[in-house]
């Protein structure tokens, strides 16, 4: 379910591609991942979240790679919201959706949606959402390790 993109040239990023590499443009919504082994990039449209302050540019990486993941919310969210549960188990209505890579950032992670009308949108909380079906394609390439840059 790849969007169709602007063209991107991953040596204006990184500076190898030993473990593959993903961008991510916060600006654009667009993330980008070139495969280790080479052949034509993947671009997808992206959630991002409400406000620049939240995530900052910088490189980071894939630490881990969860299925099904739980979401908890972030001691941020519970300080504005302390009505939230402390956690979702995996299933319908978790914020993370099916999938989720989480990087060696606190609370950042990249994940599936449950509601697919905020992809492409200013819609997060922290972290960046692609449609499910996105990161299932996502998360079956990508390998612990993965260099992540936000532009």
């Amino acid at each position: 379910m790849s969007a169709p993109a602007r063209v991107v040239d991953w040596r204006e990023h990184f500076d190898r591609l030993n473990n593959g590499a993903i961008l991510a443009d916060l600006r654009e919504r667009m993330l980008h991942f070139w495969q280790a082994e080479g052949g034509a990039p993947r671009s997808y449209r992206i959630s991002v979240p409400q406000g620049r302050d939240v995530l900052r540019p910088g490189m980071t990486r894939v630490i881990r790679k969860v299925e099904g993941p739980t979401w908890r919310p972030t001691p941020a969210m519970r300080e504005r919201n302390p009505r939230l549960p402390s956690s979702l188990p995996p299933g319908p209505g978790n914020p993370f959706g099916s999938h989720a890579l989480y990087l060696d950032w606190d609370h950042v992670r990249i994940h599936g949606s449950a509601d697919p009308a905020e992809i492409g949108r200013e819609t997060a909380h922290g972290c960046i959402g692609l449609a499910n079906a996105d990161i299932v394609e996502l998360f079956v390439s990508v390998t612990v390790g993965t260099p992540v840059r936000l532009i």
